[in-house]
């Protein structure tokens, strides 16, 4: 069929339509134009939305990721860090050591009234709430921003947080790790653990950490004795502790009253407390703030004493005891401490002049008392004050103790029941050369030939004499005769360390050159007083660490030496208070026992004493305040010398007259050696101290009628030892029946009385120096009198005769007075306290 022949249709192929596309109909009307799309909306709400999710996703994962990578960090140092509490025996505080002033409580020991208080004041819900409460967050935000006020909007578990584990700046970085502390805090800690930290951390002013510290500070009480008025007002100074504290700020008062009502009308709307028991309660006055005192005065001494020996024993090492968290109650008695120290002050820190007397300024004092029972230290005094001398004056080891060493050669003489050169027993009547520089016999080492005090020589010589006048030659020789091996075994059996420098077995350690402490000496004297049963010095009855108990040393006594050794050194001892060189210690008024000492070129002097309950013993040391080097003490306090029957004697004195002045008197119970028996019938006899007529009789004078403790005696072993110059008509009342001061110069060694072992003290003296030496059972008074037995005085008005048989009328005439009254004072007769021959007996022993 041929192509159409229309000339219309162009030429050439026709375009192909594209697929589902028709040509509009031209009869047909416009369609209508399409309706504007809402896209732009949907748009929006579709981005909010996935922001949302977005920002709760991310949300979420900060949250996780911060619980996740947030750990719970080791304690902050500042909130770990507490002080040790040192407790005198009967728990009152002694000191605290440390910078940060904390000492950590168990819960139970604070008093439900006070957590409650705490509760109100600070999280009301905080046993029923979370560890952390975003609403009160946003809330203290808000009105933050908004000018009411900065607020924390943090719990208590937020702010035990900040205070135990990181610190007090106001940092994001530390908000957040706060936040996920304190949560991870509340699933691993029970809510009391969680209180108890918050107790103990949180700051209450007056440099007080921890609420039992703020209890001390605010009402010198522990906070198990706190009330609910006192735990009320601690815990409304958590918000503002030195604002609200109305001692410092009494301007303030009306302030810190509102918040404590606050407080306590917190507990009653939560139930805690009632109604009427609210309105019963008054504002509780805190005492005076008082300045920290640290370890000044006695305090450092004490306290360092006490933290040595807690390291020395094992109870603790250093570096743990260091950390803190102590609470140590040691065996220091309060009103022992303080009378020591008034002793010390008052006899020697008060008169100290460096302006008058140059020497002065080098005068140092160390004294220690122990309880003979057990070896408890009661009282110490370490110098004038810690802040200013450092050094412990009671424990240190470097003077020489002088003769007060001499006792211990005794000791183990009659221990190991020694004899002398000649093979005879030593006892307190044995005779001894006493002459200045006679060499010591017996001896393989080194020639030794001592030298007395003042170069005094006194013939032959009792012990018992020679311990009252400290007579180094006799002492020398009796070391030898013992064995320095036995007597340096004996000081250590007593108490004395054997590490002590210079204890060393030759005859010179008869004379004290070993360089033992106060205490150390205190301790072995405390020995002698307890019938040798040794107790270690001990300064600590408990140590308490976070409520629980530490091992302590074991505190117990043993038998050192025999009791006959003991006692009847005990009994040359009371000779030397009596009659001797310690004469100044009978002021104490009562029965006492020591002995003087002093140290080489007079760098120190020594007195060590004991009551049958008391053993104490001082020293005064020379020591320059720049070099450190030791000086004598010559012309300290006005004075020529100072020796031990001094100003030591009459610290002791003083210490033991107010220590023990709430005890009656005891009497020492000696058991003595055989043959020695004579000691105790010289002190208790009619003309002796204890007897009827003497100073300690039951309403007699405390310090006797000889006057000797109204100054010192002026010479440890001299020519001027024991004699003081009368004043009146004397009143012979020491031992042996010597005389007291008569018109005359100085009472002598007891005229006209010539005694045995056996024999009682006779009183009373003539003005001849009669010389009777014949034993006798009967009472002999007067010069002239023979040595008997009996103890009564003699009736007679001439020459001394002898009432009993045996004896014989010595060759000094006279009259004679009564019972402890003296006529004047006469030559004296060197050695009438141990004259020889038990009645009866041999004749006695002398020695080389």
């Amino acid at each position: 069929m041929p192509p159409s022949s229309d000339t219309s249709a162009p030429d050439g192929p026709r375009p192909v339509p594209a697929p589902g596309w028709e040509p509009r109909d031209p009869t047909l009307a416009a369609p209508p134009p399409p309706a504007p799309r809402r896209r732009p909306l949907r748009r929006t709400l579709r981005v909010l939305l996935g922001a949302f999710l977005l920002g709760t996703l991310l949300l979420v994962g900060a949250f996780v990721a911060g619980y996740l990578l947030v750990e719970i960090p080791p304690a902050n140092s500042a909130a770990v860090a507490q002080s040790n509490v040192y407790l005198y025996r009967d728990g009152s505080t002694l000191a605290r050591d440390g910078e940060v002033n904390r000492e950590n409580v168990r819960l139970d020991r604070v008093p439900p009234a006070l957590r409650q208080a705490v509760l109100a004041a600070e999280d009301r819900d905080f046993h029923t709430s979370r560890a952390v409460d975003p609403k009160a967050m946003l809330r203290a935000a808000w009105n933050t921003v908004t000018g009411k006020g900065r607020q924390s909007g943090s719990t208590i578990t937020q702010q035990y947080v900040k205070n135990y584990y990181l610190g007090q700046e106001q940092t994001l970085s530390r908000k957040v790790k706060e936040f996920f502390i304190a949560i991870k805090l509340g699933r691993e800690k029970s809510k009391e653990e969680i209180l108890q930290g918050y107790l103990n951390t949180s700051y209450f002013g007056r440099n007080a950490y921890g609420v039992q510290a703020a209890a001390r500070a605010y009402y010198g009480k522990d906070v198990e004795r706190l009330d609910t008025a006192e735990g009320a007002y601690l815990a409304s100074l958590l918000k503002a502790p030195s604002a609200y504290d109305v001692t410092t700020h009494p301007e303030n008062r009306a302030t810190a009253v509102a918040r404590w009502d606050y407080v306590l009308d917190g507990m009653v709307s939560e139930g805690w407390l009632a109604p009427a028991a609210r309105a019963a309660l008054r504002f509780p006055a805190p005492q005076t703030a008082r300045p920290s005192t640290g370890l000044s005065g006695q305090r450092g001494y004490l306290v360092h004493a006490v933290a040595d020996f807690l390291t020395g024993h094992g109870v603790v090492d250093e570096k743990t005891l260091a950390r803190g968290g102590f609470r140590i109650t040691t065996t220091l008695d309060p009103a022992k401490q303080e009378a020591l120290v008034d002793a010390v002050e008052e006899r020697v820190v008060s008169r100290l002049d460096p302006t008058r007397f140059p020497a002065d300024r080098n005068v140092r004092v160390g004294a220690a008392a122990v309880d003979p029972a057990d070896g408890k230290v009661l009282a110490m005094y370490g110098g004038v004050d810690y802040t200013r001398q450092y050094v412990n004056n009671a424990t240190r080891r470097d003077y020489q103790v002088g003769s007060t060493f001499k006792p211990f050669v005794f000791t183990a003489a009659v221990q190991s029941g020694a004899q002398t050169q000649r093979g005879e027993p030593i006892t307190p009547y044995t005779v001894y050369d006493g002459n200045n520089r006679r060499p010591v016999e017996g001896w393989n080492g080194s020639p030794y030939d001592p030298s007395n005090e003042d170069d005094r020589s006194y013939g032959e010589i009792p012990v018992g004499t020679a311990t009252d006048l400290s007579v180094n030659t006799v002492y020398a020789q009796m070391a030898v005769d013992v064995g320095p091996g036995h007597v340096r075994r004996t000081a250590v059996a007593l108490g004395v360390p054997g590490s002590t420098p210079d204890l060393t077995a030759s005859p010179s350690i008869a004379l004290g050159p070993a360089t033992a402490s106060v205490l150390d000496m205190a301790t072995a004297y405390a020995t002698l007083a307890a019938h040798g049963r040794h107790g270690a010095a001990t300064l600590v009855e408990r140590v308490v660490k976070d409520g629980q108990e530490l091992r302590s040393p074991k505190v117990g006594t043993r038998q050192a030496v025999s009791r006959e050794a003991a006692d009847t050194t005990t009994a040359i001892l009371r000779s030397v208070v009596d009659t001797g060189t310690g004469k100044a210690a009978r002021s104490a008024g009562r029965p006492a026992a020591g002995k003087t000492g002093t140290a080489e070129d007079d760098k120190a002097a020594w007195f060590a004493g004991y009551t049958p309950e008391l053993a104490t013993v001082v020293a005064l040391m020379g020591q320059d305040p720049e070099s450190g080097h030791q000086e004598p003490l010559y012309g300290a306090l006005g004075q020529r010398r100072i020796n031990g029957g001094g100003l030591p004697a009459e610290i002791w004195a003083a210490f033991t007259r107010e220590a023990l002045a709430e005890d009656p008197p005891q009497d020492f119970d000696l058991r003595l050696m055989p043959g020695a028996e004579g000691m105790t019938a010289r002190q208790e006899g009619p003309g002796g101290p204890f007897g009827p007529y003497g100073p300690f009789r039951p309403g007699g004078p405390a310090g006797g009628t000889d006057g000797a403790a109204d100054s010192p005696v002026t010479g440890e072993a001299g020519p001027q030892a024991g004699r003081r110059p009368g004043s009146g008509p004397g009143a012979g009342t020491g031992p042996g029946g010597r005389p007291g001061p008569g018109p005359g110069p100085g009472a002598g060694w007891g005229p006209g009385q010539g005694q045995g072992p056996g024999g009682g003290p006779v009183p009373g003296s003539g003005t001849g120096p009669g010389s009777g030496t014949e034993p006798g059972t009967g009472s002999g008074a007067g010069p002239g009198t023979g040595s008997g037995s009996g103890t009564d005085p003699g009736p007679g008005t001439g020459p001394g005769t002898g009432a009993g048989p045996g004896a014989a009328p010595g060759a000094g005439g006279g009259a004679e007075a009564g019972p402890g009254r003296d006529a004047e004072a006469a030559p004296p007769d060197p050695w009438p306290s141990f004259a020889p021959g038990p009645p009866g007996g041999p004749q006695p022993p002398r020695g080389p």
